[in-house]
């Protein structure tokens, strides 16, 4: 074991003895060490029952042998870093927690981890840091808020940030921008449409790295805490076993995740996360394979902000293996991967057909012959962007408009509130990329506020920073290179003609490639103002978006 490292022999007497320290005894001692990662804190709502989470692994590690020992991680909650320099540190902070998770197994020796996170950045993070150590390991999250029905509609985080620009455009007034702010986030756990923390909880069950069950067992149940307590007892099979992170995510199980990524249409914020965790765990990856994939995957669930379907109907209509067993059914899967049952997931999704045809469609019905995300190319991208395709309006699909063109979110979003961004406009964002925002923030508030103000179906964003999972419309992010590394993002002026033609995946600016040549004689990107501090160090190690935004080595 590991372990033995720290508390084996006659050497390891004064090692002992600070065991000792922490209460533990003799027996603890010669049990192997499970370290519980826990990313509990007070300011995120996802997190703020995970001592709840904690207790019950911990109590299921006792029941099969093993002495858990908890440490932290950090977790930032995107919503309320949202919309200002705040949001700067979210992406930045999966490379942390990746790290933090590795410093602590490797410091103290730990036998094996259980990962507990639940937001946007912890998942991955944790997920990362697994294949990395490549120790045994299991994640369970904390799982999804509730959404409750107000005034006959099921309401999410994203109403109340809608609601924002609702109120601006003097669509409702300040008693009831006041009643979706008490209606929008019922309980705790992570908000409750297939936003990014929804959907990396869920594809954790694709890529084996979660018990069935772990995306989409609601926060608030009671069975949460038995799926928390049988990852507690499942840890010491897996160690036991010697059954690894690499064993699990393998190119097969990246394959799944890309193939339910776009069944289910989640986040874009995964066509980030899938290339991290697979660059850590040694498997092949790139934005082009995800497109592949996605050209004869079809999109079967709707769920926020796509159409109205929560994840607590996800949940009862069978959840992530109930789909997977519809997408069995045309071979669309690669079934003999190992997972942390210490079963294939073939084995797993056996005899659990979809319960509510409504929210998963038939195969052979459904939403589109296609993925949920879209990866597009062109002169305005020519490394990649992604788009959100099943939150995107047929109008949308295929748009042409002038640009208007700012360097900040802030900027933008002035401009929104202002009124001077009117049908037919393709609002680009640019300098908020990975390297030079820095951080790539979400651009969840300029998306809200035009789908408030009624322009969703009328006026496109682009940007080099991302989107939200919550967000809707035709929202394309991740346009690679970023102006900050001299990307043509950066010589678009306001008033070109920008083309866009989802179904093909294309983007392109309408600017012949002499003018483009000429523009670039006299550009030079602007560069982060930024003195110090853990932004500076990111910005100086972080590649680009079409990579997972991974740090360099």
């Amino acid at each position: 074991m590991n372990s033995d490292n720290v508390k084996s022999g006659a050497n390891r007497t004064p090692h002992r003895s600070l065991m000792k320290a922490l209460g533990l005894t003799d027996e603890e001692i010669r049990r192997p060490l499970i370290g519980v990662v826990n990313s509990q804190n007070e300011i995120v709502p996802g997190h703020i029952h995970l001592d709840t989470i904690a207790k019950a692994v911990k109590d299921g590690v006792r029941i099969a042998g093993g002495t858990p020992i908890e440490v932290p991680a950090i977790a930032v909650c995107d919503g309320i870093a949202m919309g200002h320099e705040g949001m700067k540190y979210s992406l930045v902070s999966r490379e942390i927690i990746a790290d933090s998770v590795e410093i602590m197994a490797k410091a103290h020796q730990f036998d094996a981890l259980v990962l507990i996170p639940n937001c946007d950045k912890v998942v991955p993070g944790m997920l990362m840091a697994a294949a990395r150590l490549n120790i045994p390991a299991i994640v369970i999250s904390g799982g999804p808020m509730l959404s409750m029905k107000f005034k006959g509609c099921y309401r999410d985080f994203n109403t109340g940030m809608e609601a924002v620009g609702a109120y601006q455009a003097e669509k409702i007034d300040q008693s009831q921008l006041l009643e979706l702010e008490e209606a929008a986030c019922p309980t705790c756990g992570s908000c409750s449409g297939m936003f990014t923390a929804n959907s990396m909880n869920c594809l954790s069950e694709v890529l084996g790295m979660a018990l069935p069950g772990n995306g989409t067992v609601p926060a608030v149940y009671s069975e949460r805490v038995r799926l928390a307590k049988q990852a507690g007892m499942q840890i010491m099979t897996l160690l036991e076993k010697n059954i690894r992170p690499r064993d699990i995510m393998t190119p097969d199980a990246i394959y799944n995740a890309l193939r339910v990524d776009m069944a289910l249409g989640c986040s874009t914020n995964s066509m980030l996360h899938l290339p991290a965790i697979a660059h850590e765990a040694g498997a092949a990856f790139t934005l082009d394979y995800a497109n592949e994939i996605s050209a004869d995957t079809p999109n079967l669930c709707h769920l926020a902000p796509a159409g109205d379907h929560h994840v607590q109907d996800l949940y009862a209509a069978g959840g992530v293996t109930a789909l997977m067993n519809e997408l069995s059914k045309k071979g669309l899967l690669k079934l003999d991967t190992m997972t942390v049952t210490g079963k294939t997931q073939g084995e797993n999704i056996a005899g659990h057909p979809v319960l509510d045809y409504e929210v998963i469609r038939p195969i052979d019905n459904p939403y589109s012959s296609t993925g949920g995300i879209a990866v597009l190319k062109g002169n305005l991208a020519p490394d990649v962007s992604v788009v959100k395709r099943s939150a995107v309006a047929d109008e949308m699909l295929v748009h042409q408009g002038p640009a208007k063109v700012f360097d900040s979110e802030e900027e933008a979003i002035s401009a929104i509130y202002a009124g001077k961004i009117v049908k037919g406009d393709v609002v680009v964002i640019r300098y908020e990329g990975p390297k030079g925002g820095p951080g790539m923030r979400e651009m969840l508030s300029p998306t809200s506020a035009i789908c408030g103000m009624g322009l969703d179906k009328d006026v496109a964003l682009i940007t080099d920073g991302r989107f939200s999972g919550a967000t809707r419309g035709a929202a394309i992010g991740h346009v690679s290179p970023e102006a900050a590394e001299g990307g043509n993002i950066g010589l678009v002026r306001d008033g070109d003609i920008i083309a866009i033609d989802i179904p093909a995946g294309t983007i392109n600016m309408l600017v012949s490639d002499e003018e483009l040549a000429e523009r670039r004689k006299n550009f030079v990107p602007k560069t982060p103002n930024i003195q110090d501090g853990v932004l500076r160090k990111y910005s100086a190690l972080v590649t680009s978006a079409s990579t997972g935004a991974v740090l360099k080595a």
